[in-house]
């Protein structure tokens, strides 16, 4: 990637964490005028909650990625000469991995028998990143977007639902940081806040979409109109549309921590990652209907 190209990305990554922080300020802002008609220390008490989660929940996984170091896998199936001008790096990783308990102990030794020599470590890093950590992070993923899937479908709000997939986003992409052990190019973190943006925005838009539209001329456009359950079968449309944008995100990032492990070029990637996020949808919507009823139940026995 040329020095241009990443300076462009850069800035688009800077920008849309930008107007991500936008969207959440005035959202808070928004909600604090509304408490502030019921008492003046109730909207600064909301302020200061406020505050904490945006470190924990915003500031904390942004520094733990900006802070983690960068291993891009494209040196894994490169030259000889490179793979020992990379063999720092590949102990690093290779440090990192002994210690997570989902790398098999037969993967483990294979490692320490391989720290001594660059082309192996690097053979032996192929094959654990291709088979065991792939796997790993695509439950990462799922149970991220389950997560989006649960959230967007009971809330009945725009704005919630837009900070909620901002919130799952940004931690989503922080645990596969950190399991990996090292994060993407600052380049790639450019495209993936871009892309964490659009998904925020997607998602406060969908709550104004109606059910019918999704569904023109079908059978299912027809139950829609029933009122009760064009109230649930729209609610489980913008979390089904949000769960799939969450899928895409966070399997462009895992396709950038794999960067060209296949030999695959970066664009294709990126074609490639909303295909996969397809096939892992029905999975995520299964396992996410069966938990809405139960979810639905708790809230109608809380309201009755």
């Amino acid at each position: 990637m040329s020095k241009i190209k990443k300076s462009f990305w850069i800035t688009i990554g800077l920008a849309a964490v930008f107007f991500l922080v936008l969207i959440v300020l005035s959202a808070v802002l928004q909600l604090g005028e509304r408490l502030n008609a019921i008492h003046v220390y109730l909207e600064y008490a909301f302020y200061v909650i406020s505050a904490v989660l945006f470190i924990l929940l915003f500031l904390r996984p942004i520094f733990i990625v900006m802070f983690s170091s960068t291993f891009s896998m494209d040196s894994l199936f490169s030259e000889e000469e490179n793979a020992r001008k990379n063999y720092s790096m590949y102990k690093k990783v290779a440090k990192n991995l002994l210690v997570e308990e989902y790398v098999v102990e037969e993967e483990k030794t294979l490692l320490t028998d391989s720290l001594g020599d660059a082309l192996k470590l690097k053979e032996s890093l192929s094959g654990i990143f291709d088979k065991t950590i792939k796997k790993e992070l695509n439950k990462i993923i799922v149970t991220h977007a389950e997560s989006v899937f649960m959230t967007t479908a009971i809330s009945q709000n725009g704005r919630l639902d837009a900070i909620a997939v901002l919130t799952i986003n940004l931690r989503l992409i922080k645990e596969l940081v950190v399991k990996c052990g090292f994060r993407p190019s600052y380049a790639s973190l450019g495209r993936l806040s871009f892309n964490v943006l659009t998904t925020a925005i997607v998602a406060e838009s969908i709550e104004d979409m109606k059910f019918s539209e999704l569904f023109p001329q079908s059978s299912l456009n027809a139950l829609g109109e029933i009122p009760f359950l064009k109230t649930i079968t729209g609610s489980l449309a913008q979390g089904a549309g949000n769960a799939l944008l969450s899928l895409r995100v966070g399997i462009i990032c895992r396709n950038f921590l794999f960067m060209n492990l296949k030999g695959i070029s970066k664009r294709e990637i990126k074609r490639m990652a909303f295909a996969e996020a397809v096939t892992l949808f029905p999975k995520v919507v299964g396992e996410s209907i069966k938990k809405v009823p139960k979810r639905f139940t708790d809230l109608f026995s809380k309201i009755f």
